[in-house]
């Protein structure tokens, strides 16, 4: 854009600067961020930290869903007092899937299930029984994964749970958290699109493939478009927390929503990174692509903001190196992730390759015993030594994210030159001159806090304070910091690429 419009667009934004909070949840931590527009650029500060830790029950893997409503409620607090004036707004976003149950009374049944519980084992293939495959992707156009949502719902019903029977009302974890905040219960689109049971052509829930799996559709809220005013902060919990009244605004409530809102792409050829325990790499498209070649390549359609698509394939991210880490620090060994980057690049280049999407990496646990396992059925040697089990997680995910590159310029038909990195992963300079180098692509990072400037461009967008995502994404490009990374030495890495592809091809 010119500077004459980014001129008007900062004039028009410093003469109204308002603060919000955007409450962000992952997989593994949470957090509250102060943002606000100070001499036209975006300032995130932030409020409150905490993690998310899942419980193991003996009846399954569970959220902690009332300690996380009590950081959220914390970290409102915390950063009105950080503010030092009246908060304009909040949202709330989180990871995809989960979902409450409501009973009549508006009561919570029970904690949410995780969605790496294992009664989702078997339920795909359950669904393929009643729906066909084919079918239930030309319904919802949503990558199979037996995470989602509507397998998490098939298990409940193929169990005749009783707290599924007793339930009068679904929710997804942001939309909760936005029924306890207002008391009014709707379900955002983008949160709701992660689910496979909602119809992105048609902009509603999937009622025919719903009501084929026996699941009752009676449960689903009404859904509202991300920039929604939900309603206002409840007054008694207004009170409890010290702070006024407030809208609270429907964002993207899916976090990787929110972190695409704020990638700042500048043309075509563009896709996007959202790095973290998840990888989310895709494009936004201007409406569903849901033909047979993506359903080949397993990609989803989840909804954007502005009317946009996500077109996109979910990927292991991070995880195999966080579970490394955690299971390290868990038997009293100190080691960083700048450690793990340092000893990733001592160990001998592309010896061990794993398909980090498969089913044995996704419970918690040992992932060097899984990589070692996954070798031995794949007829690859077994890891040598720690530094050689990083460096084959490090090694598998960057040739992951070349093959899913490829997979996307099939299915738009158009070249991608260049991929914008957001999220944790920027952080990982070594892993970004690999990404680069692999791919052959420019890499760009920034902003590293993508998903909560995201938050709070939608929620800027829903109060007037920004006119549209072009000027939201323009503040971006004025506000944070972007490093460049272009492919270096590509001749290792195209030449065992193919045996990369061969160890996938024989797992099957």
């Amino acid at each position: 854009m010119n500077g004459t419009y980014w001129r008007n667009v900062r004039k028009d934004i410093m003469s109204k600067s308002r603060n919000y909070v955007a409450l962000d949840l992952g997989a593994g931590s949470g957090r509250a961020m102060l943002g606000s527009l100070r001499d036209g650029r975006l300032v995130l500060e932030e409020a409150h930290r905490f993690s998310n830790d899942p419980v193991s029950l003996p009846d399954g893997l569970y959220w902690d869903v009332l300690r996380l409503w009590g950081n959220l409620k914390t970290g409102i607090t915390r950063a009105a007092e950080k503010a030092g004036a009246p908060l304009d707004g909040l949202a709330v976003d989180t990871w995809g899937v989960d979902y409450g149950l409501l009973d009549g009374a508006g009561r919570l049944l029970g904690n949410p299930y995780n969605y790496r519980d294992a009664r989702t084992d078997g339920m795909m293939d359950a669904a393929f029984a009643k729906v066909s495959q084919a079918d239930i992707f030309k319904a919802t156009g949503i990558q199979f994964m037996q995470i989602n949502t509507l397998y998490q719902l098939l298990a409940q019903v193929e169990a005749n749970d009783p707290r599924l029977q007793a339930a009068e009302r679904l929710l997804l974890m942001p939309d909760l958290f936005n029924y306890w905040f207002t008391g009014e219960a709707r379900a955002e689109q983008t949160i709701a699109s992660t689910s496979q049971c909602y119809d992105p052509r048609a902009g509603t829930w999937a009622t025919e493939m719903l009501k084929a799996l026996n699941i009752p559709c009676e449960l689903f809220a009404d859904i509202v478009m991300p920039g929604t005013k939900i309603g206002a902060l409840r007054t008694v919990l207004a009170d409890e927390l010290g702070v006024d009244p407030m809208p609270v605004i429907a964002v993207g409530s899916h976090d990787t929503a929110s972190a695409v809102a704020a990638v700042p792409f500048t043309g075509s050829g563009e896709a996007f990174l959202s790095s973290g325990t998840w990888s989310l790499l895709g494009t936004e498209s201007p409406q569903p692509v849901i033909t047979e070649a993506s359903l080949r390549y397993n990609f989803t359609n989840e909804a954007g903001v502005s009317g946009t698509t996500r077109l996109l394939k979910n990927i292991t991210g991070l995880w195999i190196t966080q579970e490394m880490r955690r299971v390290w620090t868990a038997a009293g060994e100190k080691i960083s992730y700048d450690d793990m980057a340092d000893l990733a690049q001592t160990a001998d280049p592309f010896t061990v390759f794993i398909d980090g999407d498969d089913p044995l990496f996704m419970p918690p646990g040992d992932m060097c015993e899984r990589i070692a396992q996954f070798a031995q059925q794949t007829g690859q040697p077994v890891p040598a030594d720690r530094a050689a089990f990083i460096r084959a997680a490090f090694e598998s995910l960057v040739f992951k994210y070349r093959a899913v590159l490829d997979m996307l310029e099939t299915l738009t038909g158009e070249a991608i030159h260049t991929l914008h990195i957001v999220g944790g992963g920027t952080r990982n300079t070594f892993l970004n001159r690999w990404i680069a180098s692999a791919t052959g692509r420019t890499v760009k990072t920034g902003p590293s806090e993508a998903t909560a400037a995201g938050n709070v461009l939608l929620q800027m967008m829903a109060t007037g304070e920004l006119n549209d995502l072009a000027a939201g994404r323009e503040c971006i490009r004025q506000s944070f910091p972007s490093e460049t990374f272009e492919p270096e030495d590509q001749a290792p890495w195209d030449a065992a690429y193919p045996r990369y592809r061969e160890i996938l091809e024989r797992q099957g």
